[in-house]
């Protein structure tokens, strides 16, 4: 990899070097003269330099694509700005109640929680939380099909035909029901309301975590096994399966505001990050990467599936994305 550090090291020099001859000689000097601001701004840019950039907390959600961002964004707060960063493994909720009591600094992927965002952003809730900028990545949620099942039966992909297919999706969990195969249930996910209030005769049974559904969607598409259930974009897992997607009722704005209800498909959710108020306050190098990073659901299914499929550590991947993507590395460190 390109030491871009070491380049980066020196640009701060330099330009310390450059405020210095355009400042007045006692902002610059050792005599301490000079406004605060242009103190504080000196003392931030020594810091900043010498990699004096502290711990952070990085919360990790239970899915790979979340993994990717965590990784490669913690990967250059600690090789470019000197940061220790502290992975935490967290489900969503658990993950926001960290930002007031100082566990968790940074939420790099959410899809969406209005019920989250009244209980910690300024305007409804205790402004322990604030959006920070999109991530540059579209998240579709929807319900899926392997490709075998939609060319073997392409009414399939239509809901309103799925009670004819019941049978077929029945399992040994279903209770004689069709299996609808949801995900972790932490995940944003209205399966049973849908499946009620549509009228349809399937049961959802959660697989309890992202590799298990991908397992699933594998091996139904090798053994040709009926299957059906909830999955998401972006994922790593198109490039090798392409899922097709059943058409449920159209989203339409407020659709979902009561969970009990939910009869809609899921809309496109254009994912932002989301950060501690009092850590984005403190401000410096870091929060300035986060606030800087975006990339592409193409850019995160790469180093996803290095982690999933190739069986690299997340921090050797993010490397080996990070040294072939300098370019976009270069554009967050700014």
């Amino acid at each position: 990899m390109r030491n871009t550090r070491i380049g980066w090291k020196r640009g701060a020099g330099l330009a310390a070097v450059a405020a210095c001859a355009t400042l007045a000689l006692g902002a610059c000097g050792s005599d301490g003269g000079g406004s605060i601001a242009d103190q504080t701004k000196e003392n931030e840019s020594k810091a900043a330099a010498a990699g004096d950039c502290g711990d952070v907390n990085m919360a990790v959600n239970p899915w790979v694509g979340y993994e990717a961002d965590a990784y490669v964004v913690g990967t250059l707060m600690e090789t470019e700005l000197g940061c220790t960063v502290n992975y935490k493994e967290l489900k969503e909720d658990v993950s926001w109640q960290g930002f007031g009591t100082g566990e968790v600094d940074v939420v790099m992927e959410d899809w969406g929680h209005p019920d989250l965002e009244k209980k910690f952003f300024a305007e409804k809730g205790d402004g322990s939380a604030e959006a920070f900028g999109e991530t540059g990545n579209v998240g579709i949620i929807g319900w899926y099909v392997p490709p075998w099942l939609a060319k073997a039966h392409p009414d399939i992909l239509d809901w309103n035909n799925l009670n004819s297919y019941a049978k077929d999706f029945a399992t040994s969990e279903s209770g004689g029901k069709g299996q609808f195969l949801g995900a972790d249930p932490s995940y944003v996910q209205f399966d049973e309301s849908i499946v009620s209030n549509l009228g349809l005769d399937y049961k959802v049974v959660f697989s309890g975590s992202e590799a298990a559904s991908i397992t699933a969607f594998q091996q139904a598409e090798k053994n040709k096994e009926f299957l059906i259930g909830y999955f998401y974009e972006p994922q790593w897992l198109f490039a090798d399966i392409d899922l097709q997607r059943v058409k449920l009722p159209e989203y339409t704005d407020g659709c979902q505001d009561d969970p009990a209800k939910v009869d809609c498909d899921y809309p496109e959710t254009t994912l932002q990050k989301v950060v501690s108020t009092s850590w984005a306050d403190e401000g410096g190098a870091a929060v300035d990467l986060v606030k800087n990073f975006q990339w592409t659901n193409d850019d995160q299914n790469v180093v996803a599936k290095y982690i999933s499929e190739d069986g690299m550590k997340p921090e050797d991947a993010a490397a080996k994305w990070i040294d072939e993507n300098q370019d976009k590395v270069d554009a967050w460190l700014g």
